[in-house]
């Protein structure tokens, strides 16, 4: 592939702060854009060759054969693209992100492949451009980027499964967007430097994500790779009809940590007839499908205050922060139903142009 980059391209990160910056914060202000909760993707368009390439580097190009076409119908001849990679769900005027749907796309099985491209179909959305033609434009100014990609998806037909996202150097717009469009599956805002160059793998702009907190049931504890101690603690609550079901996990303890809670768990591990520990497993990682999703079963008696910022279902989105436990707590209260959840708004007003 012959661009005017050099390959393979680093995305530019951001570093996690509270609240909305105001615009005069950094030299040459801010733009704001939503944060969109998909598959960061650098697209490379050089004619009839395309790549999709994860923020790891890794090859996505397979797993989306959709993509790929939309990209040879919509995008340049020649271009480099910052993205991100989304599948939508629900009817129409109802529908939001679906992460879950997304995660699935990721599959060995060409079949399974080209089944889920047309059953869940994603889409692009663009949120900076690298190079266009002959052209690296990583080190013009944001505010320059962001005209050229504008001018790149003119013309863009209104039904086309790729999208331009949204920006406000309005501070008071990027909070009410915080606010709605959550409830859409969005998870915060990114502000951009206006003036700064593209920082390939630094952590150059500023991401605000929701934060919320919840009381949950400790159900379980996977030992630790090492093979000694904790190395994440297994989460649950209880629905409408009383059943206790898992929904997440607390990891990031300190070695000496890890040790004390498998001192602090052994009263409540569940054992069978032998005495030994009844071991439980969880769904097998999509994308690691070796991996030992075994656990020790505990009785549900210790109740933990968690912090997460989204759930995906009836689970929470990510690894959630262990924040505190909650003696005074009677795990049969820690029901699903308490858990804050955004109000819904439809995917299609947050890309309205």
């Amino acid at each position: 592939m012959d661009l005017p980059i050099t390959l393979p391209v680093s995305p530019m990160l951001a570093k996690a702060v509270v609240g909305v910056p105001d615009p005069d914060s950094v030299a040459g202000g801010l733009a704001y854009e939503p944060k969109w909760d998909g598959f960061r993707c650098i697209v490379l368009r050089d004619g009839d060759e395309v790549d999709l390439v994860s923020r790891g580097s890794k090859p996505l190009t397979r797993y989306f054969p959709e993509v790929v076409r939309a990209v040879l119908e919509h995008l340049p001849q020649r271009c480099a693209i910052d993205t991100e990679i989304v599948v939508r769900k629900g009817p129409p005027g109802a529908q939001r992100l679906d992460w879950e749907s997304l995660s699935q796309r990721i599959h060995p099985a060409d079949s399974r492949v080209r089944r889920l491209a047309a059953e869940t179909p994603a889409e692009l959305i663009c949120f900076d451009i690298l190079a266009l033609g002959d052209d690296d434009l990583t080190g013009m100014p944001f505010g320059a980027r962001r005209q050229r990609l504008e001018s790149v998806l003119s013309n863009l037909p209104v039904n086309a499964p790729i999208h331009l996202t949204r920006t406000t150097s309005d501070a008071v717009i990027a909070r009410d967007w915080f606010e709605r469009f959550e409830g859409a599956g969005l998870d915060g805002v990114v502000a951009k430097a206006l003036a700064a160059p593209y920082q390939q793998g630094k952590r150059a702009m500023f991401k605000i994500k929701h934060s919320r907190t919840a009381e949950a049931v400790v159900i379980g504890y996977r030992v630790h790779k090492s093979g000694s101690g904790v190395g994440s603690v297994l989460v649950g609550l209880y629905d409408e009809h009383g059943t206790l079901y898992p929904v997440g996990g607390i990891s990031a303890f300190t070695d000496a940590r890890r040790l004390e809670l498998v001192e602090e768990f052994a009263p409540l591990v569940v054992t069978d007839d032998q005495g030994d520990p009844v071991k439980g497993s969880t769904d097998r990682s999509r994308f690691s499908a070796n991996k030992d999703t075994s656990f020790v079963r505990l009785r549900p008696q210790r109740v933990v205050e968690v912090k997460f910022d989204q759930m995906e279902g009836p689970r929470f989105r990510h690894t959630v922060t262990f924040l505190r436990w909650r003696p005074d707590r009677e795990p049969q209260s820690c029901l699903s139903e308490q858990v804050d959840r955004p109000i819904a708004y439809d995917l299609d007003a947050v890309l309205a142009r």
